[in-house]
């Protein structure tokens, strides 16, 4: 097996990593979110944001096209080029590990430590998005090569964006303990989803689920998002439904960017 390549990049800039329990758990609305308020409590700071892997994107005239880094430019007002922003594009919505290997193309960690030594040097503070959960395998030539790595590499604090219904408490406390047992900052939790008239709907946990999820955790909940049409949460669309925007700008999130403290996990590759 070889090993997967070190990325020559070291960020330095004040940032967050946007990770989640799972697929589809709101972390682009939230990243978006995350970048609009930033924007608004620090008029004029310049964001750069990035989604170091995608799949499921679209070909276009351009080449691959991932929605979530249109949608994340956008927020961000990132004027930085696509490809910059998110470096890494399949077309198969699976695992990168696995679309790579499917396509036989290598992850090109190069252009990936070429997009973050950019943003870097060109921004004041960074937002990097996931993929998935903490599990995903990145790398075909290393299955666990996997995005809780990554996160240990870069440093930054991981914001975890979780549900707020029946089984969150076990994913959110499963992705709590990895990222503590890797020497990982954790920032805290983001509940996404959440119903206000939730004692009228057939999900009671709902309900208590915010203290529970503090109390398992030990982590605090920056925001509690709330359900809305989804209409409302198309961020690839420019939207945001002005009720997930109000719910993310009640945390002050310059306070919660700090530099990158980098750790070792396993099958570290050092960026």
């Amino acid at each position: 097996m070889s090993p997967t390549p070190a990325i020559h990049s070291e960020p330095s800039k004040p940032g967050l990593f946007i990770t989640g329990t799972d697929t589809g758990v709101g972390k682009t609305v939230v990243t978006c979110a995350i970048a609009a308020a930033l924007r608004k409590q620090l008029p004029g700071v310049s964001l750069g944001v990035c989604k170091p892997f995608a799949t499921g994107c679209r070909r276009d005239r351009e080449g691959l096209v991932n929605p979530d880094a249109e949608a994340l430019a956008h927020f961000a007002d990132c004027r930085q080029p696509l490809e910059v922003i998110n470096p890494i594009r399949f077309t198969a919505p699976l695992a990168p590990a696995v679309a790579a290997k499917q396509s036989d193309s290598p992850i090109d960690f190069e252009a990936l430590g070429r997009s973050l030594a950019l943003l870097n040097r060109e921004s004041d503070a960074l937002l990097i998005e996931g993929i998935g959960g903490l599990m995903v395998p990145l790398d075909p030539r290393d299955p666990k090569y996997t995005v809780l790595n990554l996160i240990a590499e870069l440093g930054y604090p991981a914001v975890i964006v979780t549900r707020a219904g029946l089984g969150t408490l076990n994913h959110t406390a499963m992705t709590a303990r990895l990222l503590k047992q890797a020497g990982c900052q954790c920032a805290g939790l983001v509940i996404n989803g959440y119903d206000a008239d939730a004692a009228n709907t057939d999900d009671p946990s709902v309900a208590s689920n915010r203290v529970w999820l503090e109390r398992t955790t030990g982590l605090k909940a920056l925001a509690v998002v709330p359900r809305v049409d989804p209409i409302g949460a198309e961020p690839q669309h420019g939207r945001l439904d002005p009720g997930i925007l109000e719910a993310v700008e009640l945390a002050y999130w310059p306070d919660i960017l700090t530099p990158p403290r980098r750790t070792g996990v396993p099958h570290q590759r050092r960026i």
